[in-house]
């Protein structure tokens, strides 16, 4: 309630006091009830100053406060422009950084396939050098070994005589052992030929017709014009018919009479081939 109605009521209160009170003590009550209002208004209006003087004051900060807020509005309006514009420019030159690093990486992945191609390439050649090192020490320590084995065989001419005098007493396996070290040691000397003639002879002689044949062929293909050509070319052919290819050793007995033809291998030749009831020379071709 406010102070004004407060005051009209206080008075109608004292007017209807007086009205009903005893004349006798309407003097000294109307004296302590004036008093009484009198304090009551003073205390009234006492509390309307401090009132008012406090709605001034709370007046005053409301006003203070709305123009602290009016002021803080632009500059957090301010600062969320500048902090949107700052990430935004530093999201771009993140997306701008991740693009260069994405490039980077890509060329080193690039890289990365070409070190592989040319690290397989290089390990391949390795390789190849090392198996072609291998191969050169192979056919260096094979070599030192025929020279070694070489250097501690018996002469050419002692082992092929020592061979020559077993094959004729009909030592075979001593006469196969020493014409074998001969070809395995002197394999380019003209005795050569002979040694691997000898050792078809043998191993015709027991039978062993298809390795006599590859040693017979061995002078023909190495020593074509020694003086065991003829013969080879004709045991070869009598090795192939007892190997039942006859037309293959037909053809080597031909070979003979047309290459020898005085020779006694010729002669040979041509018995062999009458006996299986064929020409010495093959038919024409279309007749």
């Amino acid at each position: 309630m406010k102070p004004k109605h407060t005051m009209v009521l206080v008075a109608a209160l004292a007017v209807l006091w007086l009205g009903i009170s005893p004349g006798w003590g309407a003097n000294k009550d109307m004296v302590q009830l004036q008093t009484q209002v009198q304090q009551l208004q003073e205390q009234m209006t006492a509390m309307q100053r401090s009132f008012d003087e406090r709605m001034g004051v709370m007046k005053n900060l409301v006003e203070q406060d709305t123009d602290a807020v009016n002021k803080v509005v632009p500059a957090v309006t301010a600062m969320q422009s500048t902090l949107s514009s700052a990430l935004q420019k530093q999201q771009g030159d993140q997306g701008a950084k991740l693009d260069q690093l994405s490039g980077q990486i890509q060329s080193l992945n690039d890289t990365m396939d070409e070190l592989k191609v040319r690290l397989a390439k290089v390990t391949q050649q390795l390789e190849n050098m090392q198996s072609a090192q291998q191969s050169i020490q192979a056919q260096q320590a094979q070599q030192q070994a025929q020279q070694q084995a070489q250097a501690q065989a018996p002469p050419p001419d002692v082992l092929y005589n020592n061979a020559l005098r077993d094959y004729n007493g009909g030592k075979n396996d001593l006469a196969t052992q020493e014409f074998s070290d001969y070809v395995k040691f002197y394999p380019n000397t003209d005795l050569a030929g002979n040694a691997y003639f000898y050792l078809g002879e043998i191993q015709f002689r027991q039978a062993n017709y298809q390795q006599a044949a590859q040693s017979y062929d061995q002078v023909l293909q190495n020593f074509p014009s020694g003086n065991k050509a003829a013969s080879a070319q004709l045991k070869k052919g009598f090795a192939l018919l007892e190997l039942g290819k006859q037309d293959d050793g037909v053809a080597e007995l031909r070979h003979v009479i047309q290459r020898y033809p005085r020779a006694p291998e010729a002669q040979q030749a041509r018995e062999r081939l009458h006996k299986l009831g064929v020409p010495a020379t093959a038919p024409a071709a279309g007749k």
